[in-house]
């Protein structure tokens, strides 16, 4: 019952414009390591989040996956920031940043 809801979810989402990877690619996507990469500097915990992302997830939908609140979702995601070098500018969205950092990893 649970896939059939993620399903769900995953298709409403990308219906509101969102995205939606199937968590195994991901999750393969995290299994791989490279020298110096700042995606090291993560904890498990961050990588987590991370991942679900790099899923299309919001913030909410992580909060509900995970079973955390908001404001430690956000925490989560402030420090993914600062580890990856992702300093706030006018021009880029650092959550896509982040996500493609993930991703080319």
């Amino acid at each position: 019952m649970a896939e059939i809801d993620d399903f769900l979810e995953a298709v409403r989402r990308v219906g509101r414009g969102g995205t939606a990877i199937d968590p195994e690619v991901i999750g393969q996507l995290v299994g791989r390591r490279r020298e110096n990469d700042p995606l090291e500097e993560l904890t498990p915990r961050e990588r987590e989040v991370l991942e679900l992302m790099a899923q299309g997830l919001s913030n909410r939908c992580i909060c509900e996956k995970l079973f955390i609140s908001p404001k430690t979702v956000e925490t989560h995601v402030s420090a993914i920031f600062g580890k990856l070098g992702l300093m706030p500018t006018g021009d880029e969205h650092r959550r896509v940043l982040a996500v493609l950092a993930f991703l080319r990893q």
